[in-house]
């Protein structure tokens, strides 16, 4: 199958009729073999009816639907499961991204050998309230990451079907997808400039807590993508540099009150300061001590993603 398109929605019911017509008309156009995975993240209007009626008319619609809300990461996770095609393609179900735009993409991953292509929507048609957060969590994740996409969070993407099946999407890391397949060895992440369409039918699900959301998962998954084989090595080392600073400096309080007999140490900020710093050194390493238990008995310690085998079964 040359594309898999991958929809989860929330409450779409009036858009998807017309998202569906619109992609099977530019499938049609190209020649492509496709399939739409249309996935409802637990609606509460009538969008299951909806995608019912749709999969009776177009057998190349199929559909998910939660018992109830889980997010948009599980319901990428549930789709890209599900998905066949060659290249999958992701898009959000408002209708404020281009169908147009399937061609391009899947040219990009097909013909020019990306893993990922990241839509870039360079002209919005947001609320300032929403692009100034955008801009500065884009700009946080470029530093993080080293990848230098100016749009995260578009939801227009396009992925080798294999980036899909190697990684995990869970929480809310769907922002973060080309981070994950970055670390999983899918070096090749591409950009396109991608038309942004002002919403027609609904309500936008934006809300200042995805940002605070986003940057502790920002921190969550840097931690686990590098440190989560070996968490001694991030808390072994701080604990290691705590404990010495407070050895160090009680060294020298017990020196000065060796040297001056009326050298009081319990009235000093350098006193309280040492036993911070050496209670803190301690707790790392019992919480690195700890993680490396948690690791080692971790099913998923041993799993590592292969490229290729030659001659070995």
């Amino acid at each position: 199958m040359d594309v898999s398109i991958v929809i989860p929605l929330k409450d779409e019911e009036e858009s998807l009729p017309e998202l569906t017509e619109w992609i099977a008309r530019v499938a049609d156009q190209h020649y492509f073999s496709y399939e739409i995975i249309l996935v409802d993240d637990g609606s509460t209007d009538n969008s299951w009816y909806v995608i019912s009626k749709l999969a009776d008319t177009n057998p190349n619609i199929r559909g998910i639907r939660f018992q109830r809300n889980y997010g948009k990461s599980a319901a990428l996770h549930e789709g890209f499961k599900a998905a066949k095609g060659d290249v999958v393609i992701t898009m959000d179900a408002d209708l404020q991204d281009s169908p147009d735009e399937i061609p391009d993409l899947r040219r990009m991953i097909i013909e020019e050998g990306h893993d990922v292509v990241s839509g870039w929507k360079k002209k919005r048609y947001d609320p300032i309230s929403k692009t100034i957060p955008t801009k500065l969590f884009n700009a946080a994740t470029r530093r993080v990451s080293g990848i230098q996409l100016h749009d995260f969070n578009c939801g227009l993407k396009a992925y080798r079907n294999k980036v899909v099946k190697s990684i995990e999407v869970y929480g809310e890391m769907h922002r973060y997808i080309p981070v994950i397949a970055k670390w999983s060895g899918f070096k090749k992440i591409g950009e396109k400039v991608v038309e942004h369409r002002a919403r027609k039918y609904g309500k936008t699900k934006f809300g200042w807590e995805r940002f605070i959301n986003g940057f502790l998962d920002l921190a969550t998954i840097t931690f686990v993508s590098k440190f989560g084989k070996r968490p001694m090595h991030f808390f072994g080392l701080y604990g290691t540099l705590c404990f010495f600073v407070g050895c160090m400096i009680s060294l020298y309080l017990l020196i000065a009150k060796t040297i001056y007999a009326d050298y009081t140490l319990t009235n000093k900020p350098a006193f309280y300061i040492a036993l911070t710093a050496m209670i803190l050194g301690m707790q790392l390493f019992l919480a690195g001590f700890i993680a490396e238990l948690l690791s080692r008995n971790s099913q998923e310690r041993n799993n590592y993603l292969i490229e290729e085998k030659l001659r070995v079964d």
